[in-house]
């Protein structure tokens, strides 16, 4: 009778309220059983590894079932997104550049690098990554979730299936139904999962020592959140013509959330193209869009990169002029699109961008230390502003498309 009455209350009430309530209870669960945080911290690892899981098959069945049914002549909008996702990059960039010498940061740069791993020496060390990642063998890049590469043979055997019988291509698209329902179930478990996930951030000891860079914080936070709620909508309102916040704040309210606990954009494809599905988008156009961007649309990662470059900078007492102020917006750009194919993601680009000021990498991957400290609370903001960020300008792009559309007829 009770296990009856918990599924019907499971079915009458949305599921953001489910992770609002999670969010509360992991809160408090956090701060009164602090010593029992990594028995539930359990749940959210389960959570993760679930979506980590069917995310890579997600993505080469559901594009290789869209490229293949997929007719000459239906047009598809991946273009305007990339041009929408290049825009946001950069506009991202500057705006941090803007805060940075708004708000200067100075960095305390006595702890010695906490990484061992070796950041790009240059920007063609990032785009040849990318390059690899596209040409890297498919069993493996499935087993690695390298979602370049699985687009890349996605794209290739949809392509060449469109030549196939019509049982083949219905078989495909039966498997994409088959494991959307599988990543339905996943999704339903996220209370759950973002339950584990808060009781473990906020027990973990280490948020203390973020008190210690609460200025830089502030300025990395307020970026994201600047951009999310002040840059985006300006971008996307550009794009559709109306009002873009309820978009935009609905994108935010089912994507950002999820993907600030998971800290992770590939965990995060599965929401995302189950709220592209919600909105009745293109499902050409995002198959494509929302898998391609959570490994090149890395606003957030802009972000970090320009703040934490030109904190060390400044820390060292180092003029920046105009001219090196937006070829580091632009570097940053190019470096963030590339963050997936880097080990270490945007923190381990930080040498690289601090490279145009002339700074040793001694003193920058100290930074790059800094950034791991807080990176509880700097990657969990950038990953929610990068993945929402996808479906945002990929829900744009179709919008727009459907209003030209509906002014012609």
């Amino acid at each position: 009778m009770i296990f009856k009455s918990l599924l019907h209350w499971l079915r009458r009430t949305s599921l953001v309220k489910q992770i609002v309530m999670a969010l509360i209870a992991g809160i408090a669960f956090a701060y009164l059983w602090p010593s029992a945080t990594p028995a539930v911290a359990i749940l959210g690892k389960l959570f993760i590894s679930a979506l980590k899981a069917v995310a890579p098959v997600l993505v080469l069945i559901l594009v290789m079932a869209s490229v293949s049914n997929h007719r000459p002549g239906e047009s598809t909008l991946i273009r305007p997104v990339l041009w929408l996702y290049a825009i946001g990059m950069l506009s991202s960039a500057i705006v941090a550049v803007f805060a940075s010498m708004l708000f200067p940061s100075t960095l305390v740069l006595q702890t010695a690098a906490t990484t061992t791993a070796a950041p790009p020496g240059n920007v063609q060390e990032v785009l040849l990554a990318l390059l690899l990642s596209a040409v890297d063998n498919p069993v493996n890049a499935l087993l690695t979730a390298n979602y370049i590469g699985i687009l890349v043979w996605a794209v290739g055997l949809g392509m060449t299936l469109r030549h196939a019988s019509e049982g083949t291509r219905q078989l495909l698209t039966d498997l994409s139904h088959s494991i959307t329902a599988i990543i339905q179930g996943v999704i339903r478990c996220a209370p759950i999962g973002i339950f584990g996930l808060v009781a473990a951030t906020f027990a973990d000891a280490g948020t203390a020592a973020l008190l210690g860079y609460a200025h830089l914080l502030a300025v990395l936070v307020g970026c994201m959140l600047f951009v999310a709620l002040v840059v985006n909508p300006m971008i996307v309102f550009a794009k559709i013509r109306r009002n873009p916040y309820p978009l935009v704040l609905l994108c935010l309210r089912d994507s950002a959330v999820t993907a600030f606990f998971t800290r992770s954009s590939a965990a995060n494809i599965p929401i995302n193209l189950a709220l592209a599905k919600r909105l009745n988008l293109d499902e050409d156009t995002y198959s494509i869009a929302i898998p391609l961007g959570a490994t090149i649309n890395m606003a957030g990662a802009a972000i970090t990169i320009s703040v934490l470059s030109l904190a060390a900078a400044h820390t060292l007492g180092i003029v920046v002029d105009i001219p090196t102020a937006i070829l580091l917006c632009m570097v940053a750009s190019v470096c963030a699109c590339g963050a997936a194919g880097v080990a270490g993601g945007s923190l381990l680009l930080i040498p690289l961008a601090c490279s145009l000021f002339g700074i040793s990498s001694d003193v920058s991957m100290q930074v790059v230390a800094i950034g791991f400290i807080i990176g509880i609370v700097q990657d969990s903001a950038e990953t929610a502003l990068n993945s929402s960020t996808d479906v945002i300008f990929t829900a744009a792009a179709c919008q727009a498309e459907e209003r030209r559309i509906a002014t012609l007829t």
